[in-house]
């Protein structure tokens, strides 16, 4: 019997020998030459991605001797170029993840050229089996270049393969995107299609077609100057710009590691290392009592959070507004503050686009918010209405009144207009803080005085006088212990107990919060 056994195994033998020559194979990528251009060009190859993403040993290959083979007149293999798409399963700090990688050393990563089942393979198990996804990306678009028709003579209709699944799973699981070179056409449309994108500072480009396309429209440009980071990075087409490869995979790390694995998950506590009681006498210093001279939002946050634990997303864009996730006693959180180094804080387009793009990251994984206020209303003038403030403006304020997650409100100054209004859902409870240098209305005092008391101001024999008699009989109208009198401010606090009060709220939270997918209405 044993004999037997030990034959059938000879059997298989030869197909095992032929399994590892074809893998070997793949290990080659484009071959030597094209690999070594891709190292001539700062770039790691795809399989040397993946070991750096991935924990040591995790990663289990899928697919890996897909490609394109050619055989000789005994049928024997004779030659094999790999698909430039690697995929599989891996952990990352252990978390189990989805990763699918493309490699520029085969035909630069074209899609045409990569066998797109492995995409859609790697995006259905991403969200069937609730794990997140992480896109490596280098590669230009699915329409391949004109010398395929020379090949395959005729051309089509266009249709993305996979874009529904792509829809899906942006729904039920993280999507993260790394452009780790040139990203072109369906390449960069899996930039954007994702909950964080990072682009690598001179190594990467992102736009919907390169520069020969753009000459022949007209414009000269190279690709650093189409779609460099300096581009994608300020109008809010990638979250984050890093120096390295390397910086990349760190991101992509921390930025799931504040996630939950699916949206059928809540986010994980990790056990904190900070003080939930901690007071920070920094805090009473770092607003100016002049109500006008900006401060630094990032100390606030830095000082209320758990230390070391704030991860900005979107420093680039939007810049009114700062935005990152954070954890508040081991608990993941968003992060919201109005930042008044930028137009005071006001709220521009790109700033309401910010907002909306960030509410729907938290509700759609669950993360409550903590939004620091200080906003003097929506941008005004031809730039803003130019840019459509109006519209990006009710768009952000649908986003915060259609949040699924608790919200806290941490009023530090400024709270005036619509805008001013969009710090919650205040149909809701409001939970909400107020600091004494808050200060809010339905519009600003300082020129609203001068507006109102023209005809008095014009007639009287001293206006100066006037005016400052004005200005100190509404300064005291507007002091913040005036809307407390009245709980239309529910909570003033010495600035230093923010942190406990934080914790306090985290811990209510977590006691609504609920698994699951989000149903978002319509928006304007």
């Amino acid at each position: 019997m044993r004999h037997i056994d030990q034959l059938a195994c000879m059997s298989w033998q030869k197909a095992i020998e032929e399994l590892r020559r074809r893998e070997r194979l793949a290990e080659e990528m484009g071959g030597e030459e094209p690999v070594s251009r891709q190292r001539g060009r700062g770039k790691l190859t795809v399989r040397e991605r993946v070991a750096f993403l991935a924990d040591p040993g995790s990663f289990h290959e899928i697919g890996k001797i897909a490609g394109k083979a050619s055989y000789g007149a005994d049928e024997e293999l004779a030659g094999f170029m790999p698909s430039n798409s690697v995929m599989g399963r891996a952990r990352l700090d252990g978390r189990p993840t989805v990763i699918l990688a493309d490699d520029f050393t085969v035909r630069g990563g074209a899609a045409d050229a990569s066998i797109w089942q492995k995409m859609v393979q790697a995006i259905k198990m991403a969200a069937e089996y609730r794990m997140p996804l992480v896109q490596m990306i280098d590669g230009t678009g699915g329409g391949g270049s004109v010398k395929m028709l020379e090949k395959d003579p005729r051309t089509y209709i266009p249709e993305t393969p996979g874009w529904n699944e792509i829809v899906h799973g942006l729904t039920q699981v993280p999507f993260v995107s790394l452009a780790l070179g040139p990203c072109a056409g369906m390449g960069a449309g899996r930039v954007a299609a994702s909950h964080f994108s990072v682009m690598v500072k001179e190594l990467s480009q992102v736009f919907v077609a390169g520069p020969p396309v753009a000459i022949a429209l007209g414009e000269n440009v190279a690709k650093e100057e189409l779609g460099g980071w300096k581009i994608q990075g300020q109008n809010g087409t990638v979250d984050n710009v890093v120096d390295t490869e390397a910086d990349a995979f760190i991101a992509a790390r921390k930025f799931l590691s504040y996630l939950p694995p699916s949206v059928h998950h809540l986010p994980e506590r990790i056990q904190p290392a900070d003080d939930p009681k901690r007071k920070e006498e920094s805090l009473l210093s770092i607003v100016p009592d002049d109500g006008r001279t900006p401060y630094k939002p990032r100390r606030i946050v830095e000082a209320v959070v758990d230390k070391g634990s704030f991860f900005e997303m979107g420093s680039y864009w939007g810049r009114g507004i700062v935005t990152g996730l954070a954890r508040i006693d081991g608990h993941a959180v968003g992060i919201m503050a109005g930042d008044p180094f930028f137009l005071d804080g006001a709220w521009t387009a790109d700033v309401c686009d910010k907002v909306t793009r960030h509410i729907d990251l938290c509700s759609t994984f669950h993360l409550p918010v903590i939004h620091f206020v200080d906003c003097p209303g929506f941008a005004v003038g031809v730039k803003a209405e130019t840019a459509g403030v109006t519209r990006a403006g009710v768009r952000a304020m649908t986003a915060v009144y259609q949040a699924t997650v608790p919200v806290c409100s941490v009023v530090i100054r400024k709270a005036y207009g619509l805008a001013g209004s969009a710090m919650m859902n205040q149909s809701r409870t409001k939970w909400r803080y107020c600091w004494p240098s808050g200060d809010w209305g339905s519009l600003p005092m300082a020129g609203g005085i001068e507006a109102a008391f023209r005809k008095e101001l014009s007639e009287a024999e001293d206006p100066e006088a006037l005016k400052a008699q004005l200005y100190r009989k509404f300064d005291a109208i507007r002091s913040p212990f005036r809307t407390a009198e009245s709980f239309f401010a529910e909570e003033i606090i010495d600035p230093r107990e923010t942190r406990p009060l934080l914790v306090d709220f985290m811990q209510h939270a977590q006691r609504v919060l609920e698994a699951g997918e989000t149903r978002t209405g319509f928006r304007p």
